[in-house]
């Protein structure tokens, strides 16, 4: 290489401007080089980028809705350039029904409960949609605002817990039992002998009383082993307190299986649902005294910290107008299509699965359809595997309530499950296949109806510790992702339908990485690794401004996934990492809009390895299109672009280019506990490369795009 045609483009260093602080001292650049392979070899996927990169809109508590909402903030989110929109339910991870519409009926009208069916009639729009406690709830915690709790150790004679009336073969076609559960965690591993359940109806005819073997939940040798006395096939209900052994067994888990129902219902009853399933009111464990009484281990009390933790397998819809949750709410379908998030574009819809019913989701597309609005895809629940459920009794679900949306829609694309984690393993289970997706793809195929699976979709949050080598966790992603990917294609989910990551970002609980540059680094990562490695599309989550908090481990500190610091009321304001990234993604390394675009490899070497990471796309406008990240927390890098093509091999490329660069020259985030704010933030500088080979400095903690 001549060295007097070469132009060094030094941008984060040179443009921090006077009064922010004097640019870090940095040791000399290490070299890279990174060559794009434009031969046959080296073609990945495409995608069109108006449809691969979006964003979604969650549920929320009491008001924020009406704070996120406003037109300020809705022209902040999209200007970020993220074209399509994901409408995420809450409701599904606070074991909720959702009461899309407020106007609608009751199956039991005259007391105001039973099964709800939100009305498809065409009204004032809906601008808010809330979720509903379900008060034969079995769960102890849930997974969004966690304000319920169980009705199986709630110590309320009046209550119970009943399964889903909706996995009985008559609603689901299926030939195949589906046998549920409840499972109860003592404080600690105790010596048990006896149980009293107090059955509700419909009670179990046939059951077994088990405990968990292993030394944890996740232990592989563990297994669910039968109490010798625990063995019923002949169950009358009532209140039944059994001898589960002649001599205690030390456990700390015990489960109670039911595999017959009664086929009973509540005095009174004329709904099939109310007799399908099994009822539980309360359950007890511990010992046996002398003069037959229990000496009970179980906490009860009506509250998630208060009471014995218990988790079902599944839970009956059932609920009433008294039960809607003050404190979860969900924009109304109307206000986020009118409002101008899905910028003309179909937004990805949800119904609810796990908590809901096939009529209400039915109702559902029926609305969106009279309105007109653009619809394409329709995700059923979100993250069924984080209920730690059966996952054949999810896949009973899907297809039942897939069967009644086609019925109304056939042209739309219906898919799931919006996965928790693509690497969710199963909970206190001796089967070796431990994952959840195998086993909801294995039900789809023994059912002959892989065929009905859409699209594929999957929430990724990389990490739960968020403290310590945040850098060494940037590289640690990209390990992750081609772990799951291979094991997604493994399991049999198949490649011809769409993969989609429906939700993503740096973890599932706040912390100042969510704020700072390595944000940046990440979501830039996760977007080019998988519309490279062939995934369809990828929804970032935070889309609304908010602010910094820190939920799970203080040595995370104080940071947020958003877009925007939120001002007062809640309005956008400063710029964060994740607003300028969108940006340099999609009106930068992309040509705006929706045509074709194709990825090819693009392969970094030297000293500085996995830290230097390169995502090439070939654009409609001819422009080759270069992202560039260093994930290094100290090393800059002075990075010589090349190319290998049929013709000439591999060789430096050279010309005119545009470079934007984003890193520590353009953002500070000051720690400052809950006052946490920007102290630096600029727009990523742009410069042009106007002759010579393509060679650039790209600083520590950066990413830069190149376009020529």
């Amino acid at each position: 290489m001549v060295r007097s045609r070469v132009a060094v483009v030094l941008l984060s260093l040179a443009l921090l401007p006077l009064g922010v602080g004097a640019a870090r001292p940095t040791p000399t650049p290490t070299p890279m080089t990174v060559t794009v392979d434009l031969t046959d070899a080296g073609r990945r996927g495409e995608f069109r980028p108006d449809r691969a990169l979006g964003a979604g809109i969650d549920g929320a508590q009491a008001g924020d809705i009406d704070r996120l909402l406003t037109d300020h903030n809705i022209s902040a989110m999209r200007s970020a350039g993220l074209a399509s929109l994901t409408y995420r339910l809450r409701t599904e991870l606070g074991i909720e029904a959702w009461h899309w519409n407020e106007a609608g009926s009751w199956s039991d009208p005259a007391r105001q409960q039973g099964y709800w069916t939100s009305s498809d009639a065409l009204g004032a729009p809906i601008m808010l949609s809330h979720g509903y406690h379900l008060p034969r709830r079995g769960d102890t915690i849930d997974n969004a605002n966690n304000a319920d709790y169980s009705r199986l150790t709630d110590g309320d004679p009046a209550t119970f817990w009943k399964s889903n009336p909706y996995l009985d073969r008559r609603f689901t076609g299926d030939p195949a039992p589906h046998p549920q559960w409840l499972v109860a965690r003592l404080d600690a591993p105790s010596l048990i002998d006896a149980a009293r359940i107090d059955w509700a109806e419909p009670y179990a005819t046939a059951y077994r009383v088990q405990y968990w073997t292993g030394a944890d939940e996740y232990d592989p040798a563990g297994r669910w082993a039968d109490f010798p006395g625990g063995v019923v096939e002949d169950g009358h209900g009532g209140s039944a307190l059994l001898r589960l052994s002649p001599k205690p067994v030390v456990a700390q888990f015990v489960r109670i299986l039911m595999t017959r129902g009664s086929g009973t219902a509540p005095a009174g009853s004329t709904d099939v649902r109310d007799r399908l399933g099994y009822a539980v009111g309360e359950v007890a464990f511990g010992t046996l005294s002398a003069d037959g009484a229990l000496h009970d281990l179980v906490r009860h009390a009506p509250s998630h910290t208060a009471q014995t933790f218990t988790h079902v397998s599944s839970t009956d819809p059932w609920h009433r107008a008294i039960d809607r949750d003050p404190d979860l709410e969900q924009a109304g379908l109307d206000r986020v299509f009118r409002g101008g998030l899905g910028n003309g574009r179909p937004i990805m819809v949800p119904v609810g699965v796990l908590f809901d019913t096939p009529d209400n989701a039915a109702a559902e597309i029926r609305y969106l359809k009279r309105r007109g609005y653009p619809l394409e895809r329709v995700e059923l629940g979100e993250e069924p595997d984080g209920q730690y459920g059966e996952a054949a009794d999810y896949g009973a679900l899907y297809l039942e309530t897939l069967d009644r949306l086609r019925g109304e829609a056939p042209e739309l694309v219906f898919g799931g499950p919006s996965l928790q984690s693509a690497l969710t393993d199963t909970w206190m289970d001796p089967d070796p296949d431990k994952s959840w997706n195998s086993r909801f793809i294995g039900y789809l195929k023994s059912r002959g109806r892989l065929a009905d699976l859409g699209f594929f979709s999957f929430e990724h949050y990389p990490f739960d510790d968020i403290c310590g080598d945040i850098h060494a966790r940037l590289l640690d992603q990209n390990h992750l992702m081609d772990r799951l990917m291979a094991r997604l294609a493994d399991e049999g989910v198949p490649r011809a339908i769409p993969w989609l990551i429906s939700e993503y970002g740096f973890s599932a609980y706040s912390g100042r990485a969510m704020s700072e540059m390595p944000s940046a680094l990440l979501m830039a990562n996760i977007v080019g690794q998988f519309l490279t490695e062939g995934g369809a599309g990828a929804y970032m989550f935070g889309y609304g401004p908010n602010t910094p908090v820190n939920q799970h481990q203080p040595c995370a500190g104080y940071g947020n996934m958003m877009l925007f610091m939120a001002g007062a009321q809640g309005q956008a304001a400063q710029p964060m990492p994740s607003f300028y990234t969108a940006r340099l993604l999609t009106q930068d390394w992309l040509a705006p809009g929706d045509a074709l675009h194709r990825l090819y490899v693009a392969e970094a070497k030297g000293s500085l390895g996995e830290a230097v990471k390169a995502y090439a796309v070939r654009r409609p406008d001819g422009k080759l299109g270069l992202l560039i990240l260093n994930r290094s927390a100290t090393q800059d890098a002075v990075v010589d672009v090349a190319v290998r093509t049929p013709r000439r091999g591999a060789h430096p490329l050279h010309g005119r280019a545009d470079v934007w660069s984003y890193g520590p020259a353009q953002y500070q985030w000051l720690d400052l506990g809950p006052k946490s704010r920007p102290g630096r933030d600029l727009p990523p500088a742009h410069a042009v490369l106007s002759r010579g080979d393509w060679r650039l400095i790209v600083p520590a903690d950066s990413l830069a795009v190149v376009v020529g």
